[in-house]
């Protein structure tokens, strides 16, 4: 399988930008078949959080960065909502990807 030139990694990054993080993340495990979950959800910020993948047959790997926050829920006392959104792509070669 080849390799990813910068341009398509530009048009990867493009469209996993407008999706949410599991669409992100089943379009990614599909797309190689020699895929690896390097980290889930490693807190690299504050309310931060990195999930990073990488597709070896692809030499291409690919950061979803997802901010955090909690806001209080309505009509319950003392009770905390998580909300996670899908805020950065990082698409990079791996270090074999030379074009």
């Amino acid at each position: 399988m080849a390799y990813l030139n910068a341009e398509q990694r530009q048009a990867l990054k493009e469209e996993l930008e407008g999706m949410t993080f599991n669409q992100a993340k089943f379009k990614l495990r599909t797309m190689d078949r020699m895929v690896r979950l390097k980290y889930y959800r490693n807190s690299q910020q504050p309310r931060t959080l990195h999930t990073l993948y990488e597709l070896a047959g692809l030499g291409t790997r690919v950061t979803l960065v997802e901010t955090h926050d909690t806001r209080p829920m309505l009509n319950v006392s003392n009770a905390m909502r998580s909300e996670f959104e899908l805020a950065e792509v990082i698409v990079e070669p791996t270090p074999d990807n030379r074009l």
